[in-house]
């Protein structure tokens, strides 16, 4: 699936909008992307389903079909509910960093701030997360497992149950939690207490603003 520059609306009789290019070194794309996807889920899943009836050669139905069996399954739709969730967090903060002209104090709060909203997330944000992924399923009519089920890992002759734990301790613990403790865990790497302090006592020594 190839991605365009930027979100564009309203131009050309039928347009309705294009997904977003993700860009190497501006994380805040990310972000703009898994949303330009969620916005436009319903468009996406019917240009795929119209290339795998009209594909021009032998290879375009199958991939699409694919790629249409991969996004509208439960797993992808979790996971690019919890990116948004997490990178909309992360949004400000990024771009606060991404200044040419960095107000270190400015930085550091929104740092502080998003280390909360993060933590936020993994002790509260569960139950309203859970429900907004499954109303999105519902919208397109896709299939939620039973969260009280056990869950069985892997597929066909491979598959096996694990240690006894439901699909719920599965979404919560090790795909939602371990993510969201993996990007603390980035956070407290890149910005500890001691450098945090450091760089906020640094700002004393910015002329701007004849020294305050």
């Amino acid at each position: 699936m190839e991605w365009v520059a930027s979100i564009i609306s309203c131009k050309g009789a039928n347009q309705i909008g294009t997904l977003w290019k993700t860009g190497d070194t501006h994380w805040g794309s990310h972000f703009h992307s898994v949303y330009s996807l969620i916005k436009m889920f319903k468009a996406t899943c019917e240009v795929l389903q119209s290339i795998v009836k009209r594909g021009s050669n032998y290879s375009q139905p199958g991939n699409a079909n694919s790629i249409y069996n991969l996004i509208t399954s439960f797993d992808f739709v979790f996971i690019l509910h919890l990116v948004k969730e997490i990178l909309g967090i992360t949004y400000i903060l990024c771009q606060a960093l991404q200044q040419k002209s960095q107000d270190i104090l400015n930085a550091m709060h929104h740092l502080s701030t998003t280390r909360a909203l993060v933590q936020k997330l993994r002790e509260d944000g569960w139950d309203s997360f859970l429900e907004t992924t499954k109303s999105f399923c519902e919208k397109y009519e896709i299939d939620v497992s039973d969260m009280s089920g056990l869950y069985i890992m892997g597929r066909g002759r491979s598959c096996h149950q694990k240690d006894q734990i439901t699909i719920e301790h599965h979404y919560q613990i090790d795909l939602s939690t371990a993510t969201i403790d993996s990007q603390l865990q980035e956070l407290n790497s890149r910005f500890s207490e001691k450098t945090m302090e450091f760089i906020t006592l640094s700002s004393a020594l910015d002329p701007k603003d004849g020294f305050k």
